[in-house]
């Protein structure tokens, strides 16, 4: 009677799942019905919960594992995920289980850890929000050239940087010549002229004069070889190079090297962002001392002596 009892209620955990996934059938529940079918039905919980693993006296449910399976994981994808996060449970409880069973009673009490912890979660939340709603992000070039001028000495340089115009054309391009007679140009119509040129016929190129770039970055365009940037830099102002396939031209019209101090342009981001970081940081300050000084006044705190 009893064996008969078990079969009989697989039978009804079949009936019911399957109508589920007929009415509502997402990828998911069939990969984890699969699953859990091929399992024993001894390892039904009290509740009637689907459990895939023990360990010890914690479980890891049916229900758990459709709540954090990815809605994008199909197929075999799927079991793979759940056959990895499964191991990726049972390991975790192991190595916490022989922890307990290896640690001292004071080394186990982590309770005031995790209020610290907690804490700390509860009050970056406060300040995020406390940004978030009331942080002025609004910041002026004044402003940046201001904290510029301030702070001058601490902008220097890490890298080499340029301001280069730098064409890649192939090489067997018919206005090839044209572009190698145009690229050095500083003449504003002759810069057009060759501009027009570019859009037709180059693979690849950049103009513009007022915009600092790393020299490593041009090196990822131009194929050009050397050991020192800095030499190469200063006695290399107009570039011609070519391989197999394309010809190079590069026209730097100006450089700063490596601990030189940083032009301003080149910085504006990176002040913008310090700038908003100190205003965070004086926002959440000032609310921290507000809270305190009202928390004392009306009395919802007490220090005593």
């Amino acid at each position: 009677m009893k064996t008969v009892y078990k079969h009989n209620k697989t039978l009804k955990f079949t009936r019911t799942f399957t109508t589920t996934l007929r009415t509502n059938t997402p990828a998911k529940l069939l990969v984890l019905c699969c699953i859990t079918l091929a399992t024993s039905c001894s390892y039904f919980g009290k509740s009637n919960e689907r459990i895939l693993a023990t360990v010890g006296k914690n479980n890891l449910t049916l229900t758990e594992m459709q709540a954090i399976l990815p809605n994008n994981t199909k197929g075999n994808d799927s079991v793979e995920f759940v056959k990895s996060y499964v191991q990726a449970w049972v390991q975790e409880q192991l190595i916490v289980q022989k922890a307990i069973n290896n640690l001292s009673s004071n080394e186990l009490n982590v309770d005031e850890q995790i209020e610290k912890y907690k804490n700390s979660l509860i009050v970056y939340a406060y300040q995020q929000a406390l940004v978030k709603q009331k942080l002025d992000t609004v910041v002026t070039p004044q402003e940046i050239e201001a904290y510029y001028n301030a702070h001058e000495q601490d902008f220097e340089l890490k890298d080499n940087i340029i301001k280069v115009n730098y064409i890649k054309v192939n090489s067997k391009c018919p206005k090839l010549n044209d572009i190698k007679q145009l690229y050095r140009t500083t003449d504003s119509k002759q810069l057009e002229k060759l501009k027009e040129l570019c859009v037709q016929y180059a693979d690849n190129y950049y103009f513009d004069n007022n915009t600092w770039l790393l020299f490593d970055d041009l090196l990822k365009e131009i194929p050009i070889k050397t050991y020192n940037q800095e030499q190469y830099i200063q006695n290399n102002r107009n570039i011609e190079l070519k391989d197999s396939v394309n010809n190079y031209f590069a026209n730097i019209v100006g450089f700063k090297i490596n601990n030189s101090t940083s032009p301003l342009s080149f910085e504006m981001d990176n002040i913008k962002q310090l700038i908003l970081n100190k205003r965070k940081l004086e926002l959440i300050q000032r609310a921290e001392k507000t809270i305190y000084t009202e928390g004392i006044k009306n009395k919802e705190a007490t220090i005593l002596p």
